[in-house]
């Protein structure tokens, strides 16, 4: 393992620790980060309105992401996923066609019936707010392709029903609706691919352009009679990279009314892993493009921290050969750099990225807006009761 990996793997460890055991790391003005082994003053450590937020952290999952098997949760996820302060989360659960997707609903379906004290099935806005007021974490079913559909639109309205709420048009390559980030055409939307815009606008369910092609952004946005969602990105003005998305198109987001969440993966700093004032640089050029009123977030991880075992760094290599195999791995999808953020390596990670905008002079109503509000107010707009 190259040198830099051993030192990420330790602090990995040792984040994960503390921040089980409700110690996180302090910052400094500059930027550098440190982990005591003291509970750190709360007005040095928390956004004092973050309890009271709704927070939305708009793609994540209790168990680990991006993990070649998704693992059954543990004392431990359940614990994070309750203790992050995380209202509700949009979790991937389509698989590669109509079954497995019925398959994988089921599946955490019965992981929402088995603990009911942990979490909330989130199909309403008014089921979001009962999610708050239970302490439960929403669940807010989502898929992250639209191959699930095959080539029937009444598949839509089958999977509306069982609780599906966003879809996310394409994954990185080419299918029947169009071109992901990674298809060198860029053909953009098929006809098929506009039938499927209209029919998820006519039943409320959310539009995600988060791993599409350019073209097919720009015609999804065009297409679209509602507000669309790009719920975890980047932006490309900072550090370009096909995963993250250009101004032009954040910025026709933004005047249909929708929300661009910033993902916390490698790609916001191609080449390493970021830290916590990578992922503020992102949010604020996205708050400059698109206002204030359309910028959340959608980390693509777990609320449980990355552990740096071992057993973890088997598995994270594993997962990412196995996506290089399929040719559907992003450029800086390595195996020896961990889809993380160093210093946000917490299940309180929401609060941090808060605390982290009011330090640098944003508005509590302002940061209320990026850690959840924005997306409250997409799904009051777009989801039917």
């Amino acid at each position: 393992m190259p040198t830099d990996s051993i030192s990420r793997r330790s602090f990995l460890g040792a984040a994960a620790a503390v921040s089980v055991a409700g110690v996180y790391p302090s910052f400094d003005p500059l930027g550098s980060t440190s982990v005591s082994g003291n509970v750190l003053p709360e007005a040095a450590r928390t956004w004092p309105p973050y309890d009271d937020a709704l927070v939305i952290d708009f793609l994540a999952s209790p168990g680990y992401f991006n993990y070649p098997l998704n693992p059954p949760l543990d004392a431990e996820m359940i614990k994070n996923a309750v203790e992050s302060g995380i209202t509700a989360v949009n979790l991937t659960c389509s698989g590669s066609d109509f079954a497995s997707s019925v398959e994988r609903i089921a599946s955490w379906l019965n992981r929402i019936e088995r603990y009911p004290d942990t979490f909330q099935h989130v199909r309403t806005v008014a089921d979001l707010h009962t999610a708050k007021e239970s302490g439960r974490l929403g669940i807010v079913l989502g898929f992250q392709d639209s191959t699930p559909f095959e080539r029937d639109l009444a598949n839509i309205e089958t999977f509306l029903h069982l609780g599906v709420k966003v879809t996310q048009l394409t994954y990185n390559v080419r299918n029947l609706v169009g071109d992901g980030c990674l298809e060198p055409a860029n053909g953009g939307l098929t006809r098929f691919g506009v039938q499927v815009v209209e029919r998820m606008n006519e039943l409320g369910m959310m539009i995600d352009l988060s791993h599409c092609g350019q073209k097919t952004t720009a015609e999804g946005i065009a297409a679209s009679l509602r507000p669309v969602a790009i719920t975890h990105s980047g932006c490309n003005a900072i550090a370009r990279h096909p995963r993250s998305k250009d101004d032009a198109e954040l910025r026709a987001m933004a005047d249909g009314g929708g929300v661009v969440g910033i993902y916390l993966m490698p790609f916001l700093t191609p080449g390493r892993v970021p830290l916590r004032a990578d992922v503020l640089d992102h949010i604020e050029h996205a708050i400059q493009v698109c206002g204030e009123d359309h910028v959340g977030i959608g980390s693509d991880l777990s609320t449980t921290p990355i552990d740096g075992s071992d057993e973890y760094w088997s598995r994270h290599r594993e997962f990412v050969a196995g996506r290089i195999e399929r040719g559907v791995a992003a450029p800086n999808e390595d195996p020896d750099i961990l889809f993380t953020v160093e210093d946000l390596n917490s299940p309180r990670r929401m609060e941090l990225i808060a605390d982290g905008l009011s330090n640098r002079g944003h508005s509590d109503e302002r940061i209320a807006k990026v850690i959840g509000g924005n997306w409250v107010r997409l799904f009051g707009e777009l989801w039917h009761a």
